[in-house]
């Protein structure tokens, strides 16, 4: 068996490789924060079975391995006659899977606002969805930023588990020059040198928000 070096070239293609890593996340970030919009805006519905629904879908979600929601959405569809890439699986399956933790994370912002601006603006004869898009939202974004920040992270960490369905991102890249490199501490010592890289910042990101966002409230709290 003729093994390889771990070199600058395979650690180019570790670094290569990474964006996928990224653009699935992208993908996740993207399509799980609108769905999660809109899961929120079911969760506060006045609406009880429509609380429900949206609840049962974060219950769903929160309550199973998302590499079980991985390979239903990759091998389970074929049942109903689907058989998605590795691609298309994966980005459906983080997105539905992050709206759940979004749309928890967007809930509770926007419970967080004070019940007197809702009851501002329906004396301005304002209706559920437009309060809740020109008065509520507004407010809440800026309570959403730090753990939207940092549940980023755990995204990006987590995209390393679609390398069982055969999606070539970062994980799967280095399995593959492990085998032909044995060098298992530099191959993924590499891996964890890259995540921290693309993690880190977005972590001290979230920590600075959320102490900006603990200074403003003590801010409140004694003018008040």
């Amino acid at each position: 068996m003729n093994l390889r070096e771990f070199g600058f070239g395979e650690f180019s293609f570790l670094l290569f490789s990474a964006r996928w890593t990224i653009l699935l996340s992208l993908i996740a970030f993207a399509g799980g924060g609108a769905l999660g919009l809109v899961v929120a805006a079911l969760r506060i519905s006045a609406r009880r079975p429509v609380r429900m629904l949206a609840a049962g879908y974060i219950r769903f979600f929160q309550s199973t391995p998302i590499l079980i929601q991985l390979f239903m959405a990759y091998y389970g569809t074929a049942f109903i006659g689907l058989s998605p890439d590795p691609w298309t699986a994966a980005a459906i399956t983080f997105s539905l899977n992050a709206a759940a933790f979004f749309g928890d994370i967007f809930r509770g912002s926007i419970e967080a606002i004070p019940r007197g601006q809702w009851e501002a603006a329906k004396a301005l004869s304002l209706r559920h969805l437009a309060t809740l898009r020109l008065v509520i939202l507004p407010q809440a974004l800026k309570l959403m930023l730090p753990p939207t920040v940092g549940f980023m992270v755990q995204i990006v960490k987590t995209t390393s588990v679609a390398s069982l369905i055969g999606l070539t991102e970062l994980a799967r890249t280095a399995t593959m020059i492990n085998t032909v490199t044995f060098e298992p501490m530099l191959v993924f010592g590499s891996v964890a040198l890259i995540y921290f890289a693309l993690c880190w910042p977005m972590s001290l990101i979230a920590r600075r928000l959320e102490r900006r966002l603990e200074v403003e409230g003590r801010g409140r709290a004694a003018l008040a």
